[in-house]
């Protein structure tokens, strides 16, 4: 257990995205999801969600090869809408415009939609039930995945026009193919502070700050081999704990782990499997 907890204020800012290939990458994050490109650069965009800062960065370059599948990293990044209408209204939308689908689950916690961008990277769209609908037993949270019902979703979607993501969508939660488990959590856990909450699931162990079902997921589910940095997938994303980044930093430093403070004071560490992640003090 770690002697260190991160503030119950913890929450996920941003992702950011390799891909080969930007206008195709836009023609799915900006016409169909209806994310906003606010920030677009000779070989990246920055992607929000109405008003708010980016959630979604891409950076395209051709050069970029296919993630291998049996291999570490991203397994996807989890977007969360405000409500069951606002994601109702989102998969009416993936529907109208006939893109792939790959999967529906109720978790318990919440109701998902899985599906993946031109380039393989995975994403979840979902939305929370509220706290006091979850299950706990012995003080396990209870999560499963149950087939979800696409047209009771559809039929409880918000009725107005889609002009864009609906307002007060986030990045829920990243969720990471890793190498070990134990090495996971003496990592997420032992050295950052997240709790662990989930770890009732097969394969798998889930993280959170301040009770929330997961801010992390890890799973053993697809392979050790580390992907090359050249492949598409999850550069980075960004963990904000307001008032504790330097903590954390000290504790990266004094486990003896990679890190690299930027100018700005984002300090970019990186996991026993290759996966990066910025702390950032918000």
């Amino acid at each position: 257990m770690a002697d260190f907890r991160l503030p119950d204020s913890t929450y996920i800012a941003a992702a950011r995205f390799r891909v080969r290939d930007l206008s195709r990458s836009l023609g799915f994050y900006r016409d169909i999801l209806g994310l906003q490109a606010t920030e677009i650069g000779e070989h990246s965009v920055a992607l929000s969600a109405g008003d708010s800062a980016p959630i979604i960065t891409l950076v395209g370059n051709q050069q970029f090869t296919p993630k291998p599948s049996r291999s570490t990293g991203l397994y996807h990044v989890a977007i969360l809408t405000p409500s069951r209408p606002a994601l109702g209204k989102v998969l009416k939308r993936l529907v109208e415009a006939n893109y792939p689908i790959g999967g529906a689950s109720d978790h318990l916690v919440s109701e998902a939609l899985y599906l993946s961008d031109p380039d393989g990277n995975g994403l979840e769209i979902y939305r929370d039930r509220r706290r006091d609908e979850w299950t706990y037993i012995q003080g396990d949270l209870q999560m499963a995945t149950e087939p979800l019902n696409l047209r009771a979703l559809v039929n409880a979607a918000d009725p107005t026009p889609y002009d864009a993501i609906p307002t007060g969508t986030i990045i829920g939660h990243v969720h990471l193919h890793v190498s070990d488990l134990a090495k996971a959590e003496a990592f997420y856990n032992g050295v950052l502070g997240l709790d662990v909450v989930v770890r009732n699931y097969p394969g798998a162990l889930f993280f959170s700050a301040g009770g929330y079902h997961h801010h992390l997921g890890t799973n053993t589910w697809a392979g050790r081999m580390l992907p090359p940095q050249t492949a598409v997938g999850l550069d980075w994303w960004d963990l904000v704990v307001p008032g504790a980044a330097k903590t954390v930093i000290e504790r990266v430093q004094a486990a003896g782990l990679p890190i690299t403070i930027s100018g700005t004071g984002a300090a970019l560490v990186v996991d026993q499997d290759g996966n990066q992640v910025r702390i950032l003090n918000g």
